[in-house]
């Protein structure tokens, strides 16, 4: 076990943040001065260091880069109006983090080095957290087989680290989405829950293929069917009935990501009034609330996205258009999420991790 309190610390001799401006800045194109690198050897963590933010020396037979043994998170940190930095909910992030490594077959990471390391380096880079409404500082924890060695097996060696980005909207305007029903992203025994470098992959060519249709990301649907709605590219996925009921697709089938913001908005949900349903969606039941006139909203959540309006649902041919500027329930579930990681209301849940 390391000890997180004496990490070794080289600063940067000029910080990159003379040069650019943190005003709508664009997701994930600039890089904080500094990172956290660890190394796992001969069945421990060694090597924890904080340093400039710089290239990586790897072999070509790094084993991550043929057998995909990658796993990463995705976190925020926000500035509240007193100026102060506070990252939202990293626990969850550190304990779902482990439960990829464990699907993954790789080591987990200690608390004091994920969560301890994440503190220190945030506090370093504090001057890099965007003080814009819809801005923050993006965190990516991510781990990979450091083995140089081809072979088909679990490596025995692992780099954990941590870069911080800082970041406007990642969607600039209410999405346009595309139901996907030729491909899958995840199947049952299969690791969709899991926040695995390959999920990401295997869906780019799909994605391509509906924003060359004008559209911003694809809907997954289950892998036996293709009828129960799964998540979107990004994000999880919600749907608000005019019954005061929000239903989403439940964490049972184990092919969706366990979402920090999708919990936390179906938390905020409930304390708005709403039923909150998780459990299978068929998407006939969508086009069904749709056509009666019950279907009032569709959203996404995540961590990058945040809370991301759906204007356009497609279907095959069948086209579901939603008036986002006459919506209720997103923006003010959004309202109270963004008053509460601003600090501008009281956090009773103990979601905001001071640094």
């Amino acid at each position: 076990m390391i000890d997180a309190y004496s990490i070794p610390v080289t600063k940067i001799e000029r910080s990159k943040l003379n040069d650019i401006s943190l005003e709508n800045i664009p997701f994930g194109r600039y890089f904080t001065d500094h990172m956290l690198e660890a190394d796992y050897i001969d069945g421990e963590w060694k090597n924890v260091e904080i340093k400039p933010y710089q290239p990586l020396v790897l072999s070509p037979s790094l084993a991550s880069l043929h057998y995909g043994q990658a796993i990463f998170e995705g976190i925020k940190a926000y500035r509240n109006e007193a100026g102060e930095a506070f990252i939202f909910r990293p626990y969850d992030n550190y304990q779902r983090f482990n439960v990829s490594a464990r699907r993954m077959q790789m080591p987990e990471v200690p608390e004091d080095l994920f969560i301890e390391g994440m503190r220190q380096l945030i506090n370093l880079d504090k001057s890099w957290i965007p003080n814009k409404e819809n801005h923050s500082l993006y965190i990516r924890p991510f781990m990979f087989s450091s083995d140089e060695v081809i072979g088909v097996k679990a490596s025995d060696t692992y780099k954990f680290m941590i870069i911080l980005s800082p970041t406007g909207p990642y969607y600039a305007a209410p999405a346009r989405i595309y139901v996907e029903e030729t491909y899958t992203r995840a199947a049952p025994g299969g690791v969709g829950f899991a926040k695995v470098a390959g999920n990401y992959g295997a869906s780019m060519m799909v994605t391509a293929e509906a924003r060359s249709k004008g559209f911003d990301q694809v809907l997954w649907m289950d892998a036996a069917e293709h009828k129960y709605v799964q998540e979107i590219g990004t994000m999880n996925v919600f749907f608000i009935l005019d019954d005061n009921k929000a239903i989403t697709p439940g964490l049972e089938s184990g092919t969706i990501l366990a979402g920090i913001t999708r919990d936390s908005a179906i938390t905020i949900l409930k304390e708005m009034g709403l039923t909150v349903e998780e459990r299978p969606v068929n998407i006939d039941e969508v086009i069904e609330a749709y056509k009666a006139g019950k279907l009032k909203e569709v959203f996404g959540t995540g961590t990058a996205a945040t809370i991301s309006p759906i204007r356009e649902l497609t279907y095959k041919d069948f086209v579901m258009s939603f008036d986002v500027e006459g919506w209720k329930t997103a923006p003010e579930m959004k309202r109270r999420l963004d008053s509460i990681r601003e600090g501008k209301t009281t956090d009773n849940h103990g979601w905001m991790f001071k640094i």
